[in-house]
């Protein structure tokens, strides 16, 4: 870790904290050169790997954008997309891994948004899932009153 004050390439730990919700720690480092200290945050990063190959880190604000276009014009906030971009991100990392597929970001949003949103989540899960029929939506609908009956 480079000194931002001296620019020497090396630093001490002097402490550690993990963040309060646990997805980053913070560290309180001392440049040996010049003895200053400063803080550095450090996270895992999640990357999401798409069809192509290519990976890129995960967004929340991709995640919301996307939702965001299944939602035009029903009765959901801008902070409940806010919620839903972070419970996806959670059940991702509670995956435990630093790769996730692309189509796995698909799934975890499905979820948190038939709960949110029902013809919100018909919307996006007909884009989703490729849907090319009448009976593609049918079966979905069935599927959204069995679990309303059962709950």
């Amino acid at each position: 870790m480079h000194c931002p004050f001296c620019k020497h390439d090396d630093s001490r730990v002097v402490d550690s904290r993990s963040s309060e919700d646990g997805t980053s720690i913070r560290r309180r480092r001392q440049c040996p050169e010049c003895g200053r200290r400063f803080t550095t945050v450090e996270s895992a990063q999640l990357l999401v790997v798409k069809r192509s190959g290519a990976t890129e880190p995960f967004s929340r604000d991709k995640v919301v954008g996307g939702v965001r276009k299944a939602c035009q014009g029903r009765p959901v906030t801008e902070g409940q997309l806010a919620v839903l971009a972070q419970r996806v991100e959670d059940v991702l990392r509670a995956a435990g891994s630093a790769e996730i597929a692309a189509h796995e970001v698909g799934l975890a949003i499905l979820v948190p948004l038939r709960e949110l949103d029902e013809v919100a989540y018909l919307r996006f899960a007909s884009v989703y899932r490729a849907f090319e029929s009448l009976e593609d939506f049918e079966a979905e609908i069935l599927m959204l009153r069995a679990e309303r009956e059962r709950a």
